[in-house]
């Protein structure tokens, strides 16, 4: 039996929500990652990424079982029992999604100033062009 998935696996300040890489979609790295300890049921996966409707979960699981980085087992039973687990494939991904997962952890703080900062000119150039259109 594979250990629980913690709901504090991937909380709004850690670095994987920031990080400007991405594997499949937004949250396509995240279901890898909680994929790492074994095969996983739909509910469970619900559990660290309670951020991504069902729908969005459901289509990411398509699409990484459409790529080959996951399988789907469906179990004829009572009620029916549906898990998820990483191919070979996808297994080849874990060693990549650590890389960027320590680089960002490592760079996270430059990586949020250097957002702030295109923030702030990006909001300073629109008042400017906003007074500019004024005066004209």
């Amino acid at each position: 039996m594979t250990e629980p998935l913690r709901a504090d696996m991937f909380q709004p300040g850690c670095p994987s929500n920031v990080t400007p890489f991405q594997i499949g979609d937004k949250w396509a790295g995240m279901v890898i990652l909680c994929l790492e300890g074994g095969p996983r049921r739909f509910s469970q996966l619900r559990v660290p990424l309670r951020r991504v409707t069902p729908k969005v979960l459901t289509e990411t699981l398509r699409a990484l079982e459409r790529d080959g980085m996951i399988t789907r087992t469906r179990y004829d039973e009572v009620p029916p029992r549906v898990e998820y687990a990483l191919t070979p494939l996808g297994r080849t991904l874990l060693e990549p999604l650590a890389a960027c997962r320590e680089w960002a952890e490592r760079h996270l703080a430059e990586l949020l100033e250097a957002r702030a900062a295109y923030e702030r000119t990006a909001y300073e150039t629109s008042r400017t062009d906003v007074f500019e259109r004024s005066r004209s």
